[in-house]
């Protein structure tokens, strides 16, 4: 499935593409972009033994890093780097081996230096996560 450019310039996509289907950690995960657009990002992930806890549903820290890589991927769409602060997480829900996994994130409000993000995790129509964090601005994304 194309990953979806809803709005941000072509070079800034290519880029931000680029840099998460590199991340060694988002291979790992095999967490997977599906769109970029300006102060949002989507991913997804198929739920697989590797995500689950000890009692068989994916675990938290999936859902988190999930979250967290939404609202960061959000933050680059602005073309901005920002590093997490402060971040927390509900957990309203849980997931199980099989079902696919989607992180929605977006930028409520950038300032000069302090970014205030917030995802949500689903799977289905559940609700799985959401948090809310601040993000330090480390300053614009160079593209070359």
């Amino acid at each position: 499935m194309p990953i979806v450019n809803a709005g941000i310039s072509p070079q800034l996509f290519d880029y931000l593409v680029k840099s998460m289907t590199d991340s060694p950690f988002y291979k790992l995960m095999e967490i997977k972009i599906t769109l970029l657009g300006e102060g949002q990002a989507e991913l997804e992930v198929q739920a697989q033994e590797k995500h689950t806890n000890p009692i068989g549903l994916v675990h938290g820290g999936l859902i988190m890093s999930m979250a967290d890589a939404a609202m960061g991927n959000a933050i680059r769409s602005i073309g901005v780097i920002g590093v997490t602060v402060d971040c927390s997480v509900s957990f309203p829900g849980s997931a199980r081996l099989g079902e696919k996994l989607l992180a929605r994130g977006k930028v409520i409000k950038a300032g000069h230096k302090m970014i205030f993000a917030e995802a949500t995790v689903w799977a289905g129509e559940r609700i799985l996560g959401h948090s809310k964090s601040t993000f330090f601005n480390t300053g614009k994304i160079e593209l070359t």
